[in-house]
């Protein structure tokens, strides 16, 4: 059977809750707050280290930009050329886009190039066909996705054709590798 609890049973039980609190608050609490600040001593760490290699990495992004910009503007991936193969993928690419042009070309030549003058080799061929698309194919030359710069470039009128031109070219493919900037020894 229960029986109702006494005025001064009550208050005591409240102290007793009181006492227990205020102990379990005192050494727990300390505990539980080393733990909160120790934590946040390492959420602080790592945003420090956050913002150190932000700082480390910010100069590098006006160069990666630029370096896509021209990437994406010259349909040109360096990772994607292998020296051994370039000379006729660039000539592949060169005949394909005066294909497009609906430019005829003749007999098409390539020649190793002089490693004196940075270059892997040239390219030398004969285009006819009307003024415009001879024209679109030169200044298409630059997005053909290889380094290429027109040598020579001989323009006579084709007499088979109103409105027509013939073009011989010599194209030269840069050996890419030779243009980088040479690397400073770090310990002279």
């Amino acid at each position: 059977m229960k029986r109702p609890l006494t005025a001064s049973e009550k208050r005591t039980i409240r102290i007793a809750a009181i006492g227990v609190a205020a102990y379990l608050a005192l050494f727990y609490g300390l505990t539980l707050r080393d733990a909160l600040a120790a934590r946040r001593a390492q959420y602080d760490t790592l945003v420090q280290q956050a913002k150190a290699l932000r700082d480390v990495i910010s100069p590098y992004q006006d160069k990666i930009a630029a370096a896509t910009n021209l990437m994406d503007r010259f349909r040109l991936d360096p990772a994607k050329l292998k020296r051994s193969t370039v000379l006729g993928e660039a000539s592949a690419a060169i005949q394909r886009e005066a294909m497009a042009e609906k430019i005829v070309v003749g007999p098409v030549r390539e020649t190793p190039g002089r490693p004196s003058a940075r270059e892997l080799g040239s390219i030398q061929f004969d285009a006819s066909g009307p003024i415009p698309a001879v024209l679109a194919l030169l200044h298409n030359l630059s997005r053909v996705g290889f380094p290429v710069i027109i040598d020579t470039m001989q323009i006579t009128s084709d007499p088979r054709m109103p409105n027509g031109v013939k073009a011989s070219l010599t194209i030269v493919v840069l050996d890419f590798d030779a243009w980088k900037p040479k690397e400073e020894n770090a310990h002279a």
